[in-house]
């Protein structure tokens, strides 16, 4: 059964190992094949936009979706997961739902779990932001340090370093980022 995909007006998709731009009209386009890699603009991260540790992951489980040789990546994956479950251990049922995906090869729907991780990452720190909102209410602001994102766990925060958060150092932490600035070299969409 051929996959059924409309592009809005100047949409690009990844088909395979292939970027597609469509034109300036809506376009309707009937894929057929087996097991071939497609990401629609709205689900494509790139280094740039990959800014937290959950869209890291997700970055990293995208590369093995899109790349024909899937285990390049993952390494990149298992230290990235690493830090995350270090630093907030409440995430691990989401992390081994992507785990066993990947280990089935299902790649597809371990890229949809890590939708799910980035969420709960997303719904996790907007906790922490709360809650040290009430904490710093009243008194002087504190300045947090750049490259430290504040993981709420359970009822305690922890920190996690992640990168400067300068806009001149936008890149992941140095133990990944010459293998996804590597891999996202084969397909960029900018």
């Amino acid at each position: 059964m051929a996959l059924k995909v409309e592009l809005k007006p100047n949409e690009r998709i990844i088909i395979g190992n292939c970027v597609i731009t469509n034109t300036d009209q809506r376009a309707r386009l009937l894929i057929d094949g087996d097991k071939i890699p497609i990401l629609r603009e709205k689900d494509i991260l790139t280094p740039e936009t990959a800014d937290t540790p959950a869209k890291l992951v997700y970055l990293a489980v995208q590369l093995m979706y899109i790349s024909p040789d899937p285990q390049v990546n993952h390494g990149t994956y298992f230290n990235l997961v690493r830090d995350i479950v270090t630093a907030a251990p409440s995430a691990w049922p989401i992390i081994e739902g992507i785990n066993n995906h990947i280990l089935n090869g299902d790649l597809y729907q371990a890229l949809k779990e890590a939708r799910k991780l980035v969420a709960y990452e997303k719904k996790l720190l907007d906790h922490n932001e709360a809650v040290q909102g009430k904490h710093d209410a009243g008194t002087e602001e504190r300045a947090r340090p750049e490259g430290v994102v504040y993981i709420a766990s359970g009822g305690d925060c922890s920190t996690f370093s992640t990168r400067p958060s300068s806009k001149d150092d936008r890149r992941a932490p140095k133990s990944s980022t010459a293998v996804i600035s590597a891999s996202i070299s084969q397909v960029s969409v900018r």
